[in-house]
């Protein structure tokens, strides 16, 4: 299986030169850039209208009109006759919204990119398009460009920058036509989502684009193809984009430079492509919810086990966190956030730039997952050994006479070990003396790896 990572991965390291046409089996040939393996964690905006009456999620319209009836008597309690969701565009009003100090809490948190929702199902845009008239964050609401914005601070910061689109508008008239039409025809496609999104290409040049709203029609309605054909051969961004598999409702966990699969893509289990697990600190909602508990958020322990488990089988990670209306972040995912980044100044080696170990998980003792780089092999040690003592299987073979295992964050010392019976019994510090928290990292040097 280590064999197997190597030769996915051979491909990443170079960037060729190529005409790629507009078919599966010629998209699916580029390699992935570079940096997008080597960055490992990202963060996901999801933020825009929603956010105003941010009570149950994301899909609060969606819900509004299907009828949900916790929505439509908080509605009718709170609001005049006939207020209607376009009336909840003038309160996402963003006064406080300041694009350098999310770039500070990204750049603090250990993360490599940032991916923000240009546009979600609601259709509205976050930027100033042309092809989304009264319905944009520069028309109405903030008169701001809230995308351009960001995308300045974060690259301050020496972050990729990458966008969310959703290719599907739940009650646009043209895809409601197209729809009704049984996708024999393509008018939406034609006049807005494609001149839409070559219009955030053009402009703010996002080294990722997350495809959503694929589900309803297969990838031919979206001419899935010949954009991307576009995307790789003739757009500014060829060379370094990164695009995900959800093109259309036959796409998904098949084409694309990274699987996504599903919303908390976690398998588990080493996967024979890129793959990336889009997952929320909020365990209930991407968007922002006024009514989430604490029990309903991610503690950092169970964060880093996401990230560790992530990690461990060639994912990359993409943490999931909702501002409100008024431009901030709440208190609780930026505590978490800030706790991540923490925890990576001491432990990231065993995370950026890592590859996938033969072994991804310990055979002996739960809660232990491997990653490699060079000619190092780290064991992320999710729960502290009881008795100071930790019992390994799988890195036995790693042990011999040249062996050294250290305790990142605590270089100055190699700990001690003893084989027996096929398993390695490694002897931690008292857990006072160590500089990390949460979960630990061993790295285990041998000359026979």
């Amino acid at each position: 299986m280590a064999a197997l990572w190597v030769l996915l991965f051979c491909g990443i390291v170079t960037q060729t030169v190529a005409d790629y046409e507009a078919n599966w089996d010629s998209l699916d040939s580029r390699p992935l850039p570079d940096w997008y393996d080597k960055a490992k964690i990202g963060i996901f905006l999801h933020w825009g209208v929603y956010s105003v009456p941010s009570l149950g999620n994301e899909w609060f319209w969606s819900s509004w009109v299907g009828g949900n009836s916790e929505i439509v008597n908080f509605i009718e309690k709170n609001y005049p006759p006939n207020w209607t969701y376009q009336d909840f565009a003038e309160q996402f009003t963003a006064e406080f919204y300041d694009p350098y100090t999310w770039a500070d809490l990204f750049k603090n948190s250990g993360a490599k990119y940032v991916v923000l929702t240009s546009k979600h199902h609601e259709g509205y845009a976050m930027w100033p398009s042309k092809y989304s008239y009264s319905w944009n964050a520069n028309d109405v609401g903030p008169h701001r460009d809230l995308l351009g914005d960001l995308a300045k601070a974060v690259r301050t910061k020496d972050l990729h920058f990458g966008l969310y689109h959703s290719l599907l508008e739940w009650y646009h008239p043209l895809y409601e036509d197209d729809k009704a039409n049984n996708w024999a025809t393509s008018n939406f496609v034609d006049s807005k989502v494609i001149p839409e999104m070559k219009e955030l290409i053009n402009t703010y040049e996002p080294e990722v684009l997350w495809s959503d709203g694929n589900w309803e029609s297969p990838d031919t309605y979206w001419k899935a193809t010949e954009f991307l054909a576009w995307l790789y051969n003739e757009s500014p961004v060829k060379d370094v984009i990164v695009s995900n598999d959800r093109w259309g409702s036959n796409t998904q966990c098949i084409h694309g430079d990274i699987y996504t699969c599903n919303d908390r893509y976690n398998p588990g289990v080493l996967q024979p492509h890129k793959w990336e697990n889009a997952m929320t600190v909020d365990k209930n909602s991407w968007g922002y919810r006024r009514t989430a508990k604490i029990s309903d958020i991610l503690t950092i322990h169970e964060l880093i086990e996401t990230l560790t488990q992530t990690i461990s089988c060639g994912g990359n990670i993409l943490i999931n966190v909702g501002p409100t209306k008024e431009g901030t972040i709440v208190p609780i995912f930026q505590e978490r956030l800030l706790q991540l980044g923490t925890w990576l100044g001491i432990n990231g080696d065993a995370i950026y730039e890592s590859v996938p170990w033969s072994v991804q998980n310990d055979t002996l003792t739960s809660g232990v997952w491997y990653t490699s780089k060079d000619s190092d092999v780290y064991a992320i040690v999710l729960n502290w050994p009881e008795g100071n003592v930790l019992n390994l299987g799988a890195a036995t073979p790693l042990f011999g006479s040249s062996s050294e295992v250290i305790l990142l964050g605590n270089e100055d010392q190699s700990l001690t070990w003893e084989i027996s019976d096929d398993q390695v019994a490694i002897t931690f510090p008292d857990q006072a003396t160590v500089m990390s928290e949460w979960a630990w990292v061993i790295k285990i040097t041998s000359a026979s790896h």
